[in-house]
């Protein structure tokens, strides 16, 4: 057994060496240090198909140390998967090449998910398990029943997201999750020893993990562990001891063959320790043989089991029934709401939908993210569609990426919008992936009140609309709020956070029509006379602010009409005929909104005025901190009349 595996994880380990060292760039260490454990997983264990890599009920396979990323590529090419060639290993980390430096998630090719930061493959590991106990109890666990498995690295596990969601993991007894920890004691900088001394057992068991020890270079040793893991009741690590950088006489188990090249003279050494007599990038024709057909017996396995699954998050035709039904109602409404309650009002007509996971990180009475028709998810029942991720926003956001990854389920999330921090490193990577997740962002502005600053956010809106592939909605009232989230829903290849008041404001939307303007990222809500000389922007709960002024602007003669713009991505994305309908009728543009200004002054100029924020805020009641920073009508008013 051994000698013949050992040549197979050879195949792992040269290709991953001549690809870094004809890059110039790389980590070589990882892969062929963890090139045993993986080859006994992918032979013996894994469920997987080459030919449809989108199999439903596949095991997902998760490389959390991203940076052994050639790793991951041997092994989609080596068993056959059309996604990888040789020639994409030869350009290894070359433009446009699939085999980018971390791993890059593209539908359909074996890469599940991108990982690159430390810890973001174990919490997409989570979503990943967490999904198919939820699919398992709705199609039955004759047609959903797989493995998650995920390597993680000393330094994935140094981060603090990997506690977050190894904890929930634990509480949540996902028995479907396998953590193959490459235990190799060696960071960039040196030995793990320099900056961690952790008992990794404890910690696992402490989470409510089973744990063992093996040697990772061990064949036997490992394929005992992965039998034993099949049958675990709880999620479970198996703690790999192995060698950075196998085979290297003068780099192994250093440093050294971390984060760079082995060079052509260590390269030659490694190939006569381990009497590897090919050229670079040659896998001998017979052990390449070997190779595809373990993925061909894996694909022949499969599609015994492959069923189309019949969930689709595309059908929206009730939903938008729905929708409008509420519009209707909530047109003649004139009382104020806060957006997080119309975002709750919203959330209770969609709530039963089964494509739709909720949760918070423990702030659903304050997120309004929970509905009395929702059912918790708890452990040993995934039934409900609402998950207590508790105090953890990291995690929850590397979860729900994992749960968009996995299938057709569409997550939703919520916490503070100041915590947004937290959370910005997962957000960022779902509009990278292009993955629909919600991120339910409450108590958006200094007008949460007397918590003060450290709950204000200032430049977090800001932020959020740098990133690319975001779209940040910012409600003005509730039909707003509806069409936010509808637009969210509808947005299959983009990530959406959708921003709210803890604060009542005035309904903006007193028309009885269906049409979802918010749309259109910005519309006219209305003018105050034929003759305009100024336009005034804003958004969320500063719409309200708007209108007030642009009433008592005319009053004076001064007529205005007032732009509500909930998502300014979506309206950069329009026409430039409209954007000039919009921007272009007055000279002077104005900009209402409670956080900093400096993003605005793309729509209003160098001419315009922007009203909001450029410091922390103050602890107050908020009508006080609203005049403290001079947002009101009457401050507002006089200072365009002085730029007019």
């Amino acid at each position: 057994m051994s000698k013949f595996y050992k040549e197979l994880a050879n195949c792992i380990r040269f290709l991953s060496i001549d690809a870094v060292q004809k890059a110039n760039s790389g980590h070589p260490g990882m892969p062929m240090g963890m090139a045993d454990v993986a080859t006994v997983l992918f032979k013996d264990f894994l469920k997987f198909n080459p030919k449809n890599p989108s199999w439903i009920n596949r095991d997902r396979f998760v490389l959390s140390a991203g940076h052994g990323s050639m790793l991951l590529y041997s092994l989609l090419y080596l068993t056959g998967y059309k996604s990888v060639s040789l020639n994409d290993i030869k350009n290894f980390r070359q433009l446009e090449s699939i085999c980018a430096g971390h791993p890059e998630y593209h539908p359909n090719t074996g890469i599940e998910t991108t990982t690159g930061p430390l810890g973001q493959g174990v919490s997409n590991a989570v979503g990943f398990a967490i999904s198919e106990e939820i699919l398992k109890k709705q199609l039955g666990k004759k047609r959903i029943n797989h493995k998650t498995y995920v390597i993680a690295g000393d330094g994935c596990l140094m981060e603090g997201i990997s506690h977050e969601a190894l904890s929930l993991a634990g509480h949540l007894k996902l028995k479907n999750l396998i953590l193959l920890f490459d235990n190799n004691s060696i960071s960039i900088d040196g030995p793990t020893n320099l900056a961690v001394s952790d008992d990794h057992e404890k910690r696992f068991k402490s989470y409510g993990w089973d744990y063992l020890r093996i040697n990772g270079h061990d064949f036997k040793e490992i394929s005992k562990a992965l039998k034993k893991a099949q049958k675990s009741k709880k999620p479970i690590a198996i703690s790999c001891k192995t060698t950075i950088g196998y085979g290297s006489p003068n780099k192994g188990g250093k440093a050294s063959s971390h984060g760079s090249p082995l060079g052509d003279e260590e390269i030659k050494l490694v190939r006569k320790k381990l009497k590897w007599k090919y050229e670079p990038f040659k896998i001998p024709t017979e052990l390449l043989n070997e190779w595809r057909k373990i993925g061909k017996k894996a694909s022949q396995k499969s599609e015994k089991y492959e069923l189309k699954f019949p969930v689709s998050k595309k059908n929206f035709h009730s939903l938008k029934k729905l929708i409008e039904k509420a519009k209707i109602e909530y047109f003649k409404n004139t009382k104020p709401i806060a957006t997080r309650k119309s975002s709750e009002i919203f959330l209770n007509i969609i709530a039963k939908f089964p494509f739709l996971i909720g949760g918070s990180a423990d702030l659903a009475g304050s997120n309004n993210t929970k509905t009395k028709d929702h059912k918790i998810i708890k452990p040993g029942d995934f039934s409900g569609n609402y998950i207590h991720y508790g105090v953890r926003e990291h995690a929850m956001c590397g979860i729900m990426n994992g749960i968009a990854l996995h299938s057709s389920l569409i997550p939703y999330g919520g916490t503070f919008l100041i915590f947004s921090d937290y959370c910005k490193p997962s957000i960022r990577l779902a509009a990278m992936m292009k993955q629909q997740v919600i991120y339910v962002f409450t108590h958006d502005s200094i007008g949460l009140g007397e918590d003060g600053p450290t709950h204000q956010p200032i430049e977090q809106l800001t932020s959020l609309r740098s990133i690319p592939n975001l779209n940040v909605f910012r409600p003005s009232d509730t039909i707003e709020t509806f069409e936010c989230w509808q637009l969210a829903l509808e947005s299959n290849n983009t990530p959406s956070v959708i921003s709210l008041t803890r604060q009542s404001v005035n309904p903006i939307r007193l028309e009885n029509s269906l049409k979802n303007k918010s749309s259109f990222g910005a519309y006219e809500v209305f003018r105050t006379g034929n003759n305009i000389i100024v336009t005034i922007l804003a958004t969320g709960s500063e719409t309200s602010l708007a209108s007030d002024v642009g009433h008592k602007l005319a009053t004076d003669g001064i007529y205005s009409k007032i732009i509500s713009m909930p998502c300014q991505k979506i309206f950069d994305h329009q026409s430039e005929d409209y954007k000039d309908k919009i921007l272009g009728e007055t000279e002077l543009v104005v900009s209402i909104e409670a956080s900093e200004t400096s993003y605005w002054k793309k729509y209003t100029g160098t001419n315009g005025l922007n009203f909001g924020i450029n410091d922390f805020g103050k602890s107050a009641p908020y009508k006080k901190i609203y005049d403290h920073f001079e947002l009101n009508s009457e401050s507002i008013v006089k200072r365009i009349k002085e730029k007019l």
